[in-house]
């Protein structure tokens, strides 16, 4: 079950999208429109997909205009298959238009995070691998894209620096100088940190597996490594350690990795390269009744 993503934080996501596209004014609106037009416009999915951002585009036209009616058909977090329509929108034509691109840029990106991810866990079906996400999100934008992320099914990874230790090539790096450089971080990291926060340490070959079993850390991640050698290094591991795998993990490859024994994916693409979900937005002209005549 995924966590609401909270109020505050939607507000903000949206506040932002409107200092970008309406600081300003809507220049061409203002230019056809001078008075209020009725109106009546749909959202509808065009494919199918996971249902992300709905929350943040119905405050996206609310707080466009607080007197427009709106009607959600599809939640966040909902399925809905291509044709299917997700929100209604009635009222002035006008404040529609205005807050079109940005309740769009929301449904679209969000939505597709979520649909990419259930594809990736649908994908590794019948293992208990987990898929998760990185911290390769947009700058602002990273509760929305990991909670977008649980929308499909996956978990989340290190929200930021300070949810677990997580030694990368990069600081093995700058212990070259020492002894078995993996063991010896991992060892400094049992000693200096809280022992709530997980160790994990990358590794890209048995050797360093072997440096790592030494080091005790809670997880190994395996990087950048083909089935074959994921298997050998989950048969070494002996479940001493959760085995997580990434790299350049695909659709077509992610069952594989579940196969050869891994507990958690770790998936970069989930974030900075799922395919936007295509939906449109539909509007049509509404006229009033007309009175009868007495």
């Amino acid at each position: 079950m995924f966590t609401p993503l909270p109020a505050a934080e939607i507000r903000r996501a949206v506040r932002q999208g409107f200092e970008e596209d309406l600081a300003q004014g809507d220049a061409t609106t203002a230019s056809i429109f001078p008075s209020p037009v009725p109106a009546r416009a749909e959202i509808i999915a065009q494919q199918l997909l996971v249902v992300a951002g709905m929350a943040a585009a119905v405050q996206t036209f609310l707080m466009v205009d607080p007197t427009l009616r709106l009607s959600v058909s599809k939640g966040d977090g909902d399925r809905a298959k291509n044709g299917e329509p997700l929100l209604q929108i009635e009222g002035d034509g006008r404040s529609i238009l205005q807050a079109e691109r940005v309740a769009l840029n929301f449904l679209q990106h969000l939505s597709g995070i979520a649909t990419l991810t259930q594809r990736f866990c649908h994908a590794v079906r019948g293992y208990p691998a987990s898929i998760l996400d990185t911290r390769k999100t947009l700058p602002g934008w990273r509760a929305l894209q990991k909670w977008a992320v649980s929308l499909g099914g996956g978990i989340n990874h290190r929200h930021s620096l300070s949810d677990g230790i997580l030694i990368k090539d990069n600081h093995l790096a700058l212990l070259q100088h020492t002894r078995r450089p993996v063991e010896r971080a991992c060892r400094l990291a049992h000693a200096r940190c809280s022992s709530a926060l997980p160790i994990i340490v990358e590794v890209e070959s048995l050797s360093e597996v072997r440096q790592a079993l030494a080091g005790k850390p809670d997880i190994i991640l395996l990087d950048n490594m083909a089935p074959d050698l994921v298997r050998r290094a989950v048969a070494l591991i002996k479940k001493q350690a959760l085995v997580e795998v990434s790299g350049g993990i695909t659709l077509k490859s992610v069952r594989a990795m579940a196969a050869a024994g891994a507990d958690r994916i770790s998936i970069g693409a989930l974030t900075h390269s799922a395919p936007a979900a295509t939906v449109s937005l539909v509007m049509t002209l509404t006229r009033p009744a007309r009175r009868r005549r007495s």
